[in-house]
Parts: structure tokens; sequence; C-alpha cells
């Protein structure tokens, strides 16, 4: 990895940040609180919270394994998506790489920000090759993107392959994890303090059964973590998601429950749709989804629509063609779903 000097957009480094009200007087105790023209009345909803979200932070260090200053908290994973093109990537020059197909935030957020966004298609299993991905960056290359588990595919890559990319890349490599708590593999966490140019994102979106609340984080050194925080919005997580964080965070053991619940939902929905007629293939999945390849993807997607039941039209994917995405729900939701398409 070159020096983080080297990657970080030269008017970022040099970045004043925004300095709140709520960071000039830290690590003192105070009762009266007349800095930041709030409102005396309605608490605690009259003040702003906490900028660096330091209870919540707490908490996810005894639950992760990671020191709170290696952990950056935005609004849902896009806000940790999107600055790493803020933080690295010259707008018109710079350019990223990601492996194809993958969650289209990625793309999203490199065209919005102005930067060139190189896919890299996967191979027949869904899985994919360092020096494939490699080949595909330059001197300009920032980032290179990866999922594991992958959305909408849903297997972890290789392990093996993803440390290959780190150790070689001079430059950023970013991990999403969003759904790891469903996967047998483990989470790349650990590998923090021996690779400096490494960011994890995680949610509380999938597992957590949180995505209402809109919490993501990234794990990184933090050196990185410094730089997220100095570009973020001042009070980018508010107080009810902090509160709420902390409580679902609270009961792991429960969360275990669910997951457990879900896997085994996971494999007999998986099952009983490969005895279906209009099932032609089902993929190898780490999440709490399958992709599944079909007959006539949008003919069937459109008559549970007509039925009320919502599942994910991936055809318009590259190497996804004629694939439904199905999300695993409750028992009594994916026995609807098999008596509907049952009927197909």
């Amino acid at each position: 990895m070159i020096s983080l000097e080297q990657l970080v957009r030269p008017n970022i480094w040099s970045l004043a940040p925004y300095s709140s009200a709520r960071d000039e007087y830290s690590g003192k105790e105070a009762h009266v609180f007349l800095d930041a023209n709030e409102n005396p009345y309605n608490a605690p909803y009259n003040r702003y919270p906490d900028p660096l979200q330091r209870e919540l932070k707490a908490v996810i260090e005894r639950v992760k394994g990671v020191p709170s200053d290696m952990i950056f908290l935005g609004n849902g994973s896009d806000e940790a998506i999107d600055l790493p093109y803020r933080i690295f990537c010259e707008p018109g020059r710079d350019n990223v790489v990601a492996i194809e197909p993958t969650y289209g935030m990625y793309r999203v957020c490199a065209d919005i920000n102005n930067v060139e966004y190189r896919p890299v298609l996967l191979d027949e299993h869904y899985d994919f090759q360092a020096e494939r991905l490699l080949e595909a960056c330059d001197e300009h290359t920032k980032i290179i993107w990866i999922c594991s588990p992958n959305n909408p595919t849903g297997n972890s890559l290789n392990r093996d392959e993803i440390l290959k990319t780190i150790e070689a890349f001079d430059g950023i490599v970013i991990v999403d994890e969003a759904y790891i708590d469903f996967a047998q593999q483990l989470s790349l966490r650990q590998e923090l303090p021996t690779h400096p140019n490494l960011i994890i994102l995680q949610t509380l979106s999938k597992a957590w059964g949180s995505a209402a609340i809109r919490l993501g984080m990234a794990f990184a050194s933090k050196e990185i973590i410094q730089i997220y925080n100095k570009v973020k919005y001042p009070y980018n997580v508010n107080l009810l998601t902090q509160q709420q964080a902390k409580e679902i965070l609270s009961d792991p053991y429960e969360v275990d429950k669910w997951v457990k619940i879900l896997l085994s939902e996971r494999q007999r929905m998986m099952q009983a749709f490969a005895e279906l007629p209009i099932c032609q293939r089902i993929f190898k999945t780490d999440a709490n989804f399958f992709l599944a390849q079909v007959t006539e993807a949008k003919r069937i997607y459109d008559y549970l629509v007509d039925r009320g039941i919502i599942v994910r039209n991936r055809s318009k994917v590259k190497l996804c063609d004629n694939c439904l995405r199905i999300t695993i729900g409750t028992r009594t939701e994916n026995n609807e779903l098999l008596s509907a398409l049952r009927q197909y």
C-alpha cells in the first residue's frame, strides 16, 4: 500500500472539518447547554446527538471485537459506500474496480461522484480471481470493491483470493460483509491490524433486523476512520437510531436465534423451490436469500405481484438471466410463496 496521504485527495487531506458545538468541550462534564442554539424544551429530542456516537461504538466494540477508534457509523451502509469516493477519488480522473454482478450502489455512487467504474465479470461459479481484478487496475485506480457474501448471487467469495487482492493492491480494498452473519466463512475483521488498506462494511439491516433505523458500519484503521469522521456531516446518525441500535445490540443471542431459524427456512425453501416445475437452477448461497434461475422470470414475477407477493427480478443483471432473488421470510410468508408458485 502506498502512503495514505498519497491515496487521499489533497483537498480532503488538508480539510479542516466542521467543529460542532458538542465537539468543542469534549472530555469535560457539563449540565447547562447554551452553546448550540437548541430549544431548552422537549428533552431529550431537543439536543443534537453525539456526533461520534461514543456510547454506541462502545457497545459495537464489545459485540464485534473492533476498537472504537476503528469504527465509523453512518446513515446506512450507503453513506459508508459514498464517502470513500469523496475521500480517495478525484472526479473525472480516478477509477474504481468491482466484481460484476454485485450490489448496485457501488456503481451509483461512482456515477454521482463522476468516477469511472470498471466491472470485472465473475466466473461461471460466481467467484473471482485476484489476478483478473488487478489486471483491470491502473495508476488511477483508488478502490477495489468486493461484496462477500455477494448480492445478488448470495455466495461467499474465495477468501484466499480476497486476501491476495488486499495484499497485492496499492490502493483501498473495501469488502462489504452485509450478509456475513448468515455465512459459515468468518469475517475479515481480524485482518484489519495487518492490512491498513482494508475497509470492511457491515450493517444492522440484515441479520439484526433493523433496516428501518439506517445504521451502517465501516471498520478500518484508525487513520482511515479519522478521515471518514472528518468528511462526514456532523450529526449523521440521529439520536433515535443510536438508541435503537444500542437496544438491539444488547441482545445478540436473540439475533443468533433469528439467524438459525432463517438458515433452517432457507434450506427448506431451496429444497422445495428446486422441486417446482418453473425452477431450472438454484445457486449456492451464504445469505438470507437465494438466487434461482426460472423458466420465465418476468411472467412469474408479475404473477406473484398480482397476488401481493414481492420477490426481486434480477434478469437484467449480468450473469443472472431469468433469475429471481428470493428473500427468506417467516414460515407463513414462505409457504404462501410456495403455494402460489405451485398453482402457477
